[in-house]
Order: C-alpha cells, then sequence, then structure tokens
C-alpha cells in the first residue's frame, strides 16, 4: 500500500485530505455543540453566527465566534509562514504542521479529562481558542497540498461544482467522487463527532487527534523519493 501511495501521490493526498475532512466535522461537532453554538472550523458558518449574534438574534453568541474567528487567522498566518517558499508536495514542514495540530488536540484531550468545561466559562474559551487555532493551521497546510475541491475545513464551494458541473447544470463531466465524498464526509464526521459528544467531551477530541496522527505519518512516509529529506534524528524541513 505505501508502495502505491509514494507511486500515485496525487491519489495519496486526496485520501489523506479527505480523512481531514472526516475529522474536521467532528471537531466542529464538538465546538457547535458542546462550545455554545461555535464553529472552529466552519468559518463560513461561524461569520453568520457571529453576525446574527450581534444582532441580538436567539441569545446567539458572540464572545465564542470571535474567539474562533481570531484563533483560526493566527493558525492559519502560522501555517501561511511556515509553508512560505515550501516545494510543491508534501514535505517535513507539512508534517510538522498537522503535528501540530495533532498536538494541539491531544493537549485539548488531556485538559477535557481534568477540567470541567461548561458554555460561555473561561474554560470553554480557551477549547475555542485552541481548536480554532489548530483548525486554521489545517486548513493553510491543506491549502498549500492543493487537492482541488478538498480544503479539509469546508465544502460550500465543492457543493456548488457538484451541481453546476452536473447533468442538470452544464454538463460535461466533473471529479464527482472526490466531492461527493468531501460533502458526506464531513457530515459523517459531524454525526460521529455528536454521537461521541454523548459519551464525553473528549471523545471526539481523541478520534481527530488519531486521524490526524495517521494522516501525518502516512503523508510523511510516503512522500516521493525526491521529495523526501535524509534522516537527521528529526524533522527538518
Amino acid at each position: 500500500m505505501l508502495t502505491r501511495m509514494r507511486a500515485n501521490p496525487d491519489n495519496s493526498y486526496l485520501g489523506l485530505m479527505l480523512a481531514l475532512t472526516f475529522s474536521t466535522g467532528i471537531i466542529d461537532a464538538v465546538g457547535y455543540l458542546g462550545l455554545d453554538r461555535v464553529f472552529t472550523g466552519n468559518m463560513t458558518g461561524n461569520v453568520v453566527i457571529l453576525g446574527m449574534g450581534l444582532a441580538g438574534g436567539n441569545d446567539l453568541p458572540v464572545e465564542g465566534p470571535l474567539v474562533a474567528l481570531a484563533a483560526f487567522m493566527a493558525g492559519a498566518a502560522i501555517g501561511g509562514r511556515v509553508l512560505r517558499g515550501a516545494r510543491q508536495g508534501w514535505t517535513g514542514k507539512h508534517t510538522a504542521l498537522f503535528g501540530g495540530v495533532a498536538a494541539v488536540l491531544t493537549a485539548g484531550v488531556i485538559v477535557a479529562s481534568t477540567v470541567t468545561i461548561e458554555q460561555g466559562s473561561l474554560s470553554a474559551y480557551a477549547a475555542t481558542a485552541s481548536l480554532g487555532l489548530a483548525m486554521g493551521c489545517q486548513a493553510a497546510t491543506a491549502r498549500h497540498i492543493a487537492v482541488k475541491d478538498v480544503t479539509t475545513v469546508v465544502v460550500t464551494s465543492t457543493i456548488t461544482g457538484l451541481a453546476s458541473d452536473s447533468v442538470l447544470g452544464k454538463g460535461g463531466g466533473q471529479p464527482w467522487a472526490r466531492r461527493a465524498g468531501a460533502i458526506v464526509l464531513i457530515g459523517a464526521g459531524a454525526l460521529t463527532g455528536a454521537m461521541l459528544l454523548k459519551v464525553d467531551f473528549s471523545a471526539g477530541l481523541i478520534l481527530s487527534a488519531v486521524i490526524t496522527v495517521v494522516v501525518l505519518v502516512l503523508g510523511h512516509i510516503t512522500r516521493p523519493m525526491g521529495h523526501r529529506m535524509p534522516y537527521d534524528g528529526a524533522i527538518s524541513q
């Protein structure tokens, strides 16, 4: 399997980014249901909630969405800065950034296991900021890998492309499998996250952290040989 993934990096990256799309669905379910209606991955929904919250609609939150938005942008900025000048394809920098995402999620699991996170509390805002930072970093890293139609954090443009290029739209063929896959997986992730939240707040974080670790390990060890760096005891790029 590893040989096939290394020989076909485009297909490999697609599969890995789809896995992260599923993970994002989990995280957004945890955020929305467990952190007072806050998205930490889907910033479009978050901005809409913020706008309605500012108008006082249905007691929607304001502070949480603001924290998530600021943290997401900070995470994306970190990802962009680290990847500045990086070559196309997977590099050690991508591995390190996804490692940072996994570390934040793991830290969230540890904190959630020791601290009661109540909606509207300081601990909830800290959790929102941490998840927003991680998702922003993930989004920027996935953006650099540039798998068409799979951003890992949002599917609005993917849904648009799927419908617009369908036989009911302009037709002419489209990568429907990856588009439909991204849509189904983020929804399946949200369903999974909501179900795991009934078990424990940290359960969804655990699964997302595991998925991220598997993705970064597979992505790193299956890079095309021309993109691999000599081992020097640590990730160096």
